[in-house]
């Protein structure tokens, strides 16, 4: 054994840390991410607890786990970039996510899903596009836009309850909550084919 390999072994011996292979990342927050904490704390005051990077299996649960375990990798690794609780029941109220437009200008597919995903669950979620400075004054509308988003979805109990999530017509698969991107119906809620693109069906919701 040589020297440096006998040092090694000495060092796993007595504990020594230096030899695993973990360093502190030189940046929690991006540049980005750290200029909106301080906009919604400057905004929200002590209305909310801001939690950051917040993973989403903490926040949400899979109903009927057995039938629905492809949809767990949909959560599996993923987070939100902040989230805002109730300072005395820690209850989730709202969800903020720094967004990034794709090349070509469209919605990015996880963007899309992250907003499906919370509208689904009854949770607000504030999609602020990625800046150099925000401006609490410029948030406020988003805020409102979601809180209208989920309320819209209440009042259609039926459609809302996760129990009630009605069938693809086309391939017989499991559908997710969609909003109408675009056209007379924007903003529209509807059920899309978990396959969408691949499979077209969909479903009004009345």
């Amino acid at each position: 054994m040589t020297r440096m390999a006998e040092a090694s072994a000495v060092g796993r011996k007595r504990g020594d840390t230096t030899t695993l292979p973990y360093r502190l990342r030189e940046t929690f927050l991006s540049a980005a991410e750290v200029g909106l904490y301080r906009a919604l704390k400057e905004m929200t005051k002590e209305r909310y607890v801001i939690f950051t990077k917040v993973a989403l299996n903490e926040i949400f649960l899979i109903v009927r786990p057995n039938e629905n375990v492809h949809y767990f990798n949909k959560l599996f690794r993923k987070y939100v970039d902040f989230l805002l609780c109730n300072p005395e029941s820690l209850k989730p109220q709202i969800g903020v996510e720094v967004v990034r437009t794709a090349p070509d200008g469209s919605v990015r597919d996880a963007d899309r899903f992250m907003e499906e995903l919370f509208l689904a669950a009854g949770l607000p979620l504030v999609q602020i596009p990625s800046s150099n400075r925000f401006e609490s004054s410029e948030m406020v509308g988003l805020f409102q836009q979601a809180l209208a988003r989920v309320k819209q979805v209440e009042a259609r109990p039926a459609a809302s309850t996760q129990d009630s999530i009605p069938m693809c017509p086309v391939c017989g698969k499991m559908m997710v909550l969609r909003t109408q991107r675009g056209g007379r119906a924007e903003g529209r809620l509807y059920y899309g084919c978990i396959d969408n693109p691949t499979c077209p069906g969909r479903v009004a919701i009345k």
